[in-house]
């Protein structure tokens, strides 16, 4: 279970954006935080944007707690290459990031749940790890008992987002290859993300 109890569109309104670009978001009716002073406009200090950036691009994930998006912060600094990008690879390197980008199911929220549940082989092995990484070329497929779950046939046939092209999937047979390690600038997000951001947070 996730530690986050909050409902996702409460993370929504709390953050004033439509993290996942849903259609059934409230953002949609009400464009402001939830609460007595929720219409208010302040501007935010440089912490503050940076606290946002990395609230967003954590809740976008859907259940990475603090400790663990952290660890994830410090493995990309160990890594060569610009310490954003490297966040980001790693984000969507996440079992539960990749099945949720393949549209094997319909949310985040239930990605996690579905590897957890071990629905998910990684080249034809179970694994049911959702921060499991996948690697470059590895083949991730729905399991064939559990191809014809309501949730999978959901996410498969929903219209709300693309396979983004580093990602190679066959919807028929229920398998994709995770072809390569994507930059900022290939992942699908509906709202600006802003990983530089998350890196000066952490680098206070």
């Amino acid at each position: 279970m996730s530690k986050r109890q909050e409902s996702k569109y409460k993370i929504d309104r709390r953050l004033s954006v439509n993290l996942w670009g849903r259609p059934k978001s409230p953002l949609n009716k009400r464009d402001y935080r939830p609460g007595q002073h929720g219409q208010r406009r302040r501007k935010p200090t440089d912490y503050g944007v940076q606290l946002m950036a990395k609230q967003k691009l954590k809740g976008y994930y859907g259940n990475i707690g603090e400790r663990q998006f952290r660890r994830l912060y410090e493995e990309a600094v160990r890594l060569k290459g610009d310490t954003g990008e490297n966040l980001i690879g790693l984000l969507e390197r996440r079992l539960d990031a990749v099945i949720y980008r393949m549209k094997f199911v319909p949310t985040v929220f239930a990605a996690r749940q579905f590897v957890n549940h071990g629905h998910i082989k990684v080249n034809g092995k179970r694994v049911n790890i959702p921060s499991y990484m996948v690697r470059e070329g590895d083949v991730i497929e729905v399991k064939e008992k559990s191809r014809q779950l309501p949730l999978v046939l959901e996410g498969s046939s929903s219209g709300e987002r693309d396979v983004p092209d580093y990602l190679d999937v066959d919807h028929s047979a229920m398998k994709g290859t995770f072809t390569r390690i994507p930059k900022l600038a290939d992942v699908p997000y509906p709202v600006s993300m802003e990983p530089n951001q998350v890196v000066e947070f952490y680098s206070r």
